[in-house]
């Protein structure tokens, strides 16, 4: 059984849809591909990078605990 035969949406070539193929349905391979840029790394928090998170997660748990339990008068 043949693979389906589609058209590449960037580079208009054809190609094969086979399952196991990673990308996009409507791409070829060369160009589902992902970019060198995207994969960059990301730089590790330091120690403020931390605690402002913290600090962000606090004031979403208050924020959330405020509105399920607040008092509807």
């Amino acid at each position: 059984m043949p693979f389906p035969i589609k058209v590449c949406a960037v580079c208009s070539e054809e190609f094969e849809l086979r399952p196991d193929k990673p990308g996009f349905a409507n791409r070829c391979p060369a160009c589902s591909e992902p970019e060198q840029t995207d994969l960059a790394p990301k730089p590790p928090a330091g120690v403020g990078g931390r605690k402002n998170e913290s600090e962000l997660n606090q004031a979403r748990k208050h924020a959330i605990r405020d509105l399920l339990y607040r008092k509807d008068s």
